[in-house]
């Protein structure tokens, strides 16, 4: 990774809209877990495909790599699933973790378009993976209006506001 006199620090709205991004990712999480019967955790289509454990864990090596680039130190690490509940709690505390350094205003070791472009697109994708799963396993989430949703940067934890319009 490039030290910070190679890579000039990113314009000021530019961590302010890395950090909506990840209020965002926090908001879709929360609403593709919140309410999943434990046994959605090992939920298993029998394709070669994650279950939604593996994928959250996944999603928080993602947030604990994107915070060992921004810091100048890249590590990748592939983590043993959790316990369901442990799993949750770690993807909320990885974020929160993230957010927290990007809010800081320390040194960003990375531009924040590449901090979104990898691991923050990735993790929403796999956002998405979950919602497709819990409607394979029979316990969609219901739909709602994000346009209109009170999705707010640093709100990062699983305290999310109720949906502002249902579809």
């Amino acid at each position: 990774m490039n030290d910070n006199s190679q890579n000039p620090q990113p314009a000021p709205g530019a961590r302010q809209l890395l950090r909506h991004a990840l209020a965002t990712l926090a908001y879709r999480t929360d609403r593709a877990l919140r309410d999943a019967p434990e046994s959605f955790a090992s939920f298993n289509t029998g394709e070669k495909g994650r279950t939604p454990v593996h994928i959250l864990a996944h999603m928080g090596d993602l947030l604990d790599w994107v915070l060992s680039i921004a810091r100048g130190k890249q590590a990748w690490h592939d983590s043993v699933p959790l316990p369901w509940p442990q799993e949750v709690a770690r993807f909320f505390t990885a974020l929160k973790a993230f957010d927290d350094f990007v809010a800081s205003g320390a040194a960003l070791a990375s531009p924040p378009e590449k901090l979104f472009q990898g691991a923050i697109a990735d993790a929403l994708t796999h956002t998405g993976q979950l919602c497709m799963l819990r409607r394979m396993a029979g316990c969609p989430i219901k739909g709602e209006n994000y346009y209109l949703a009170d999705i707010a940067a640093g709100r990062v934890g699983q305290d999310q506001p109720a949906p502002v319009k249902r579809f």
